[in-house]
């Protein structure tokens, strides 16, 4: 696991913002069907979300820390949920987290579990380091590379930077906020990470 940069002047207007990055190699596709116990465990963890859980949810550490940033980045998090209650909203709507394919199933058992998003990137893409910005002076905060922006924080990337059949390493990311410890992140990023392994 690794640091990503974070551009001087968004790290000074918001302490505790961090991104941080791990490079998971794989033996296979990661955008078909998940094996058998990845989508057992994923049900377990279904199974395990009541509806008064999930309406006091915004109270907890880790997400009430990514409200206050979403806040900062001039994002309504009522409007444009974190990662965790989005989650869990769409688990009530729906009846049951489903699952997608690998790459989906794994990220969402690390953010369940932990609370911190994590967003995948085809290593094949990534042109030098991942980096948080913004993309002009009071602009929207953005992921990106050496190549460009990749992505608004906190949304998915473009079609062409995701992994697809042919991808053997996938780049994961998460952002860390002033408020949620880096363990949390890590954890994330490492159950993502195994999970995509295998």
């Amino acid at each position: 696991m690794a640091a990503g940069r974070v551009a001087p002047e968004l790290a000074a207007e918001l302490p505790g913002l961090s991104l941080h990055v791990e490079r998971v190699a794989v033996a296979g596709s990661v955008v078909g069907r998940a094996p058998r116990e990845l989508r057992e465990r994923l049900a377990e963890l279904s199974d395990g979300v009541r509806g008064a859980q999930a309406v006091a949810l915004r109270r907890e550490p880790v997400p009430a820390a990514y409200r206050v940033l979403f806040r900062h980045l001039g994002l309504d998090p009522d409007e444009h949920r974190v990662p965790i209650e989005a989650a869990m909203l769409d688990r009530l709507m729906r009846g049951g987290f489903r699952s997608r394919s690998l790459l989906d199933d794994a990220l969402l058992v690390a953010l369940v579990e932990t609370g911190v998003g994590v967003w995948a990137l085809a290593g094949e893409r990534l042109r030098g380091e991942l980096e948080l910005r913004a993309e002009a002076p009071g602009g929207r905060v953005v992921v990106g590379d050496d190549a460009g922006t990749i992505a608004a924080a906190f949304a998915w990337p473009g079609a062409e930077r995701l992994p697809s059949k042919a991808t053997r390493e996938v780049v994961l990311y998460a952002i860390g906020a002033a408020g949620v410890p880096e363990v949390f992140v890590e954890e994330a990023l490492w159950t993502a990470g195994e999970l995509l392994a295998g």
